[in-house]
């Protein structure tokens, strides 16, 4: 039984998932997004992003630590400058799962995590969306009850 262990296995040895995350965190520091199954991009998530929080502290000591758990000088050398600076404002959550569907191959699902702040097309969505309101139907009531008199429409007040 596997009561209280809450960390991701992937059906490999200690030494064999740590390869595989630090490479796949490798891979997607440096392209930003990839394509991989959704176990492996939820186990990756848990693994990377406390690795992005600690590349806000631009020191030595953590670009050491960092350092430990990639072994990759360019991706250390992303990390803390590109990727630090564009999320230095965000509180966490730096990375979006995307499910893909499925591989034709072996049937595994597939996702596409990519690093939030880094996507043009969601990010342009957002800014657009401020400056005009989603009209919804579900409010008009409260208009109604608030205000002392109800207008009636100037065809109504036409026929009357």
């Amino acid at each position: 039984m596997r009561h209280g262990d809450k960390i991701k296995n992937l059906s490999r040895t200690k030494a064999h998932r740590d390869a595989l995350l630090s490479n796949l965190a490798c891979e997607l520091i440096s392209h930003k997004r990839i394509v991989t199954t959704v176990a492996k991009a939820k186990a990756l998530r848990v693994y990377v992003e406390p690795l992005i929080t600690k590349s806000k502290d631009n020191s030595t000591h953590q670009r050491r630590v960092v350092f430990s758990y990639l072994q990759d000088k360019t991706a250390i050398k992303e990390l803390f400058s590109t990727v630090a600076e564009k999320i230095a404002g965000r509180p966490g959550g730096y990375t979006r799962i995307i499910k893909l569907g499925i591989r034709p191959g072996d049937n595994a699902e597939m996702a596409l995590i990519e690093l939030v702040d880094f996507n043009e097309i969601y990010g342009k969505g957002k800014e657009e969306a401020k400056g005009t309101s989603k009209r919804t139907r579900r409010g008009s009531g409260k208009k109604k009850a608030e205000g002392t008199e109800t207008e009636k429409p100037e065809e109504v007040k036409a026929a009357e």
